[in-house]
Formats: structure tokens, sequence, C-alpha cells
């Protein structure tokens, strides 16, 4: 069968490639670059915990030491410290790593992968679409023509695919301007990220009433400020008086000595496509969606895009068309993303109204800390991973289900558990394989070997019932899971997200729920041709 055809090699891209790759699809990757990125220090991203862990397993390797896990976040409005946090156990660090160091580890893990092809100098041209398969035509100076299975337009917010098919991509234009500059120096907060509003310093130029400092390795920091609404130029003399006021701000003194590294203006939009495929042509990342204001991060679900289509996509490819659940990509990714542009688009008038608003709305101050935290930190409504709960793939009707701590839809927690194989291991080191995950709540099963508890009980009755499901599926074991009582049955998704929890072993409602997931029975290649 034909490998997929991946348009756009940056992190979406490469990572699409990568997870398709763990499940056994081929795919050839269209980069219409050299095959190489820019270093840039000042074009960087912040992912949350669930997202580094899915780079991290795909890559095979910790991100951490390219990036800085921030040892805690504080807020603050002229003087004053609103927020302060600590990150640890019970509240993980986002990871703020530079893109190109990203794409190079994500380019370093595909350099041996056997399944992906790598095209350098490649520009997508036009599209043919057929009942069987796709044509994409490229040009440059390696260009020629592609076959593929299907094609994932990851090319970025000018997507060429997306142009191709004519798909609308309304939204909201320069909803935000921040001033950029990479530099390094030394602050009194080593490690900690930092939103101060409102600083009391003079600046220079149109008021500034914004400014973020997020740390990364080897003593660089990333400054963003906030700039007034307008087109007025960021000339190279008013970013340098805004570095010097900010630094010698933050240290009560003089400006520090410091390294400028790399600057730059990033504009926000806000911007939703209409559709998110058209037949076997597939749009994900910036190609499908924009945002990215009061901190939140737009990379983050460009990464969950890649983890949804991925196994849809496998399922597919091995085992022949999956309409439905080929369709739930977009009404599941769509919805979720739609939401938050909602949230952040309703926020903006808030948090940016002015001493106005300020004045009628009791604690707005406080409110506003938190919004801007959420969007920073991945949290709320802002920029917590969304949940499916409105899936078409959701199962109806399942009499044995009980209610756990993850909501069906949302992202399962990431428990330890017993693998097949007797090995401990976390939950989220088995997803992103294709299978199914059929997880025993057992307390007690910890402190035993498993020879000695898998043939007792229930497990022999549940391991046949897993057997039995129309997916391949593995059965793992924790101890306790938020939430759940004993023996309850968890259903997980390969990109890990619950399916449904029961109150013991149903195999007819396991495998109900199973099929669902699936999007119901595979379809013939006639049945689906004349979709």
């Amino acid at each position: 069968m034909d490998p997929v055809i991946i348009v756009g090699a940056g992190p979406v891209g490469l990572t699409l490639a990568l997870a398709l790759a763990r499940q056994e699809v081929p795919s050839v990757l269209l980069d219409e670059g050299p095959g190489k990125d820019e270093p840039r220090p000042a074009r960087t991203v912040v992912l949350r915990e669930d997202t580094t862990a899915l780079l991290e397993r795909l890559t095979g390797a910790p991100l951490g030491g390219a990036g800085t896990h921030w040892a805690g976040w504080r807020s603050m409005r002229r003087k004053q410290v609103t927020r302060e946090i600590t990150f640890d156990e019970t509240e993980p660090a986002p990871l703020h790593i530079a893109q190109h160091v990203l794409t190079g580890a994500l380019r370093q893990a595909l350099a041996g992968e056997r399944l992906v092809k790598i095209a350098p100098d490649n520009r997508l041209d036009s599209i043919e679409q057929e009942p069987s398969g796709i044509t994409a035509h490229t040009r440059g100076p390696n260009g020629t023509w592609w076959r593929g299975s299907h094609l994932v337009g990851c090319d970025g917010p000018r997507s060429t695919v997306r142009k191709l098919l004519d798909i609308r991509f309304p939204g909201r234009t320069a909803v935000e301007r921040h001033a950029v500059a990479a530099l390094r120096t030394e602050l009194p907060w080593p490690d900690q990220a930092l939103l101060h509003r409102v600083p009391p310093w003079r600046t220079s130029g149109p008021s500034v009433g914004e400014v973020t400092g997020r740390p990364l390795p080897d003593g660089v920091w990333r400054l963003d400020w906030l700039l007034p609404p307008g087109k007025d130029l960021v000339t190279p003399e008013l970013l340098l008086a805004r570095i010097r006021e900010t630094l010698a701000g933050w240290t009560e003194g003089p400006t520090p000595p410091y390294e400028l590294l790399d600057t730059g203006v990033h504009t926000v939009h806000h911007r939703l496509a209409r559709r998110w495929r058209v037949g076997r042509v597939f749009l994900a990342g910036d190609a499908a969606h924009l945002l990215g204001a009061l901190g939140t991060q737009g990379l983050d679900e460009g990464l969950r895009d890649a983890d949804n289509l991925a196994w849809k996509l496998a399922l597919a490819w091995h085992h022949g068309p999956h309409e439905a659940l080929l369709d739930s990509y977009q009404e599941e990714r769509r919805a979720v993303v739609a939401a938050r542009l909602r949230a952040a688009d309703q926020a903006l008038p808030l948090v940016r109204g002015g001493a106005g608003l300020r004045a009628v709305v009791p604690g707005s101050t406080r409110n506003h800390d938190v919004l801007l935290t959420d969007g920073h930190l991945g949290r709320g409504a802002l920029g917590a991973p969304g949940a499916y709960a409105g899936s078409p793939l959701a199962p109806l009707h399942i009499e044995a289900e009980v209610p756990v701590d993850t909501p069906p839809g949302a992202p399962v927690a990431d428990v330890r558990v017993t693998a097949e194989d007797g090995a401990f291991v976390r939950l989220r080191d088995r997803l992103g394989r294709g299978s199914l995950l059929v997880v025993l709540v057992a307390p007690g099963t910890g402190v035993w070997e498993r020879k000695h508890w898998v043939t007792a009980g229930i497990m022999p009755r549940l391991a046949a019932a897993v057997t039995a499901l129309p997916h391949p599926a593995e059965l793992l074991v924790t101890e306790s899971y938020p939430g759940a009582a004993a023996h309850t049955v968890l259903l997980v998704r390969p990109d890990g997200h619950l399916v449904t929890a029961l109150s013991g072993v149903r195999p007819a409602d396991l495998y109900a729920a199973a099929e669902a997931t699936l999007g119901g029975p595979a379809r013939t290649e006639a049945t689906a041709g004349s979709r």
C-alpha cells in the first residue's frame, strides 16, 4: 500500500511521521526547505507535560536537557508579587525549548527510521485525488510526483494544501503583537518564569503594559513585550531601550551585562479552518488553526492533532477504510480548538480592557492574573488539553459504566501499571502503538509477582474478553486509579483518552465500547468509494 504523504517538515509534520512509523505505517515527508532549520533563539515553544511526554516517547530521548523545565512561575503587578507557583510532582513544570532544537531532535530520531522518507526541496504544486489514493506533484530542485494513500497538510499558516482545497480560514488578524528578544544574562529568579504587568519603571515609546521572561538553558532568556494595538514599527533602538530598562528594573540597579542573541516581532492571529478533511486529505497544526493570545501555545494543539490522527490513519492503512473513524479527527480536534479560541476571545476584552473595566469588576486584577497564568502554563479553559466528550466515537448506553476522576473523552492519569511481560511502567509509555489499552484496577497486585495473580480471580475472564475485542488491545494492571474502585476496568484509546470505565469484567460492554471507539466495523473499498 502507498505511504502517507506529509506536507511540511515543522514540528507537527515531523511528529506525525514518527507517530505513523511507530505504528508501522510508511510516510513521505515533503520539505520545501533544504532539510535543516536555521537557529533562531528567539523562536521558542512551551510544551505541557503531556505533549512533552509524547515527543519523548516518539524520539526515545529526554528533552529536558535540550530545554528548561521551569522551577517556578511568578506573576507581578507593578512592584507586587500577585501569584507564585512552585512546580513539583503535583504541579508538573512545562518545558521551554527553542523550536530549532526541538525540530533537530525530531529530525535526529527520523534519521534512522526506515519507514520515513524525507524529501527536501520539494514544494507542493498540485493534488489529485482518486478513490484508490492520492497523487502530489511538487516543484523545486527535486520536484517530482508522489503517490500516497492519504495526504496531511502540516504546512503552516499559509498552507498550500489548504489553498489547493479551497478551504476557508476565517478568524482575526493581529490579535496581539509582541516584541521578542533572546539574550544571555543573569536575573534574580534563576529558572523561574515571570509575567510582569504594568512594570513601574518608565517605558520608552508607546506604553508597555506587560513583559514576560522565560528561561532557557545556558543562562538564556526569552523576553516578550506586549505591544500596543496598531502597526507601529519596532526599531532596533526602541527594542534595545526596552531591554535595558527591563533588565535594570528587574535587578533594581544599573542594566546588568547581557549578550543579545536574537530579536523579532511575534504577531498572534486567531483562525480556524472550516474543514480539516476533504476526502483523503487532512489538515493539522497551523494549517488548520492559529491561536496564541494570552500566553496560549498553538504548537501544543498541533502536536495533539498529530497524536489524534496518527492512530486513526494507521488503523485505516492496515485494516481498510474506516470512514467514521477518519471523520472523527475533524469532529474531535476542531471542537477542542474552537473551544480554546472562544475562551481566549472572551477573555481578551477582560484582560486587555483597561482601567475602566478594572474599576467596575471586583477582583478583576486577580482574575486577570489567573487567566494569564492558565494560558502560559497550559491550564483551565485557555490551556488544558481538551476532552472529546461529544465525540462520535463515544459509546452509548453502557449499563456497567461507572464514574472515575477522569471523565470519558479526557486524557487518562499517568499511573504506574504492570505490563503483560511483568514490567512496571507508566501508563503513558504504552500509548501510541496503535493498540487499545485495557486497564484493570487491582489493589495489592503491585507487591506480588505477576505469575501469582495473572491466573487468579477475574484475570482469566478479563484476558479472554480482551483477546476477543475487534482490535488488538494490551491488558494492563494498576494498583489504583484516581476515583476508581477495585476491579474497575478502564478502556483507553491509543492516544491516551479514556473511552469508558466499567464496573468489573463485562465482556459485552467492553466489546461494544471498543467497536464504537473504532468508528464501527470497517467498510469495504466499494462501500467507501461510494461515500
